[in-house]
């Protein structure tokens, strides 16, 4: 009977995962706020994200099936398909009313979405020190290119998520 749903258990993962995502979507929260900018809503975006202990829990779980080549490669087209449009219309939204300054609008919302895989140490193993290096590495590189995504609300999340990332980190190596 499964198999009549689902062509394999990689596909059911998937499929839950979106599930959750398109339930509880961050960027259906801050689509329609006229109060921020394209910037400001990426960052409201963000602290939305790591703000949500369940997606917190989720995420943290899924590190270690994410050592599976195929749920990998499975998350990385789930994350292509439902992000980057995503990503994409933010990022043209801060074009539009100068919040952003970049010519890169595509290739950063290409981007965005595979800085989680990076950042994961069961996709590239790393240390706690090597995990927050990336980190620093990836803000001035957004930063660099017209995406200041870190102010003085996103940071320390950014932290505590980073923490918690790096445990999974150390015991990956």
């Amino acid at each position: 009977m499964f198999y009549r749903f689902f062509q394999s258990k990689e596909e059911l993962m998937c499929q839950l995962t979106e599930g959750m995502f398109l339930q509880n979507n961050p960027f259906d929260a801050v689509r329609e706020r006229s109060d921020l900018n394209g910037l400001e809503k990426m960052r409201e975006l963000l602290l939305l994200n790591q703000r949500d202990p369940q997606r917190n829990t989720l995420n943290l779980q899924a590190m270690e099936i994410l050592k599976d080549p195929q749920i990998l490669a499975m998350a990385v087209a789930s994350n292509r398909r439902l992000l980057t449009p995503l990503w994409l219309e933010l990022l043209e939204e801060g074009q539009r009313d100068g919040s952003i300054q970049t010519e890169y609008t595509k290739e950063l919302a290409q981007l965005l979405p595979l800085v989680d895989f990076w950042l994961q140490p069961s996709v590239y193993p790393a240390t706690a020190e090597e995990i927050h290096r990336k980190f620093r590495f990836v803000v001035e590189v957004f930063a660099y290119m017209g995406l200041p995504l870190l102010d003085e609300r996103t940071a320390p999340l950014s932290e505590e998520l980073l923490r918690a990332i790096s445990q999974g980190g150390e015991e990956g190596r």
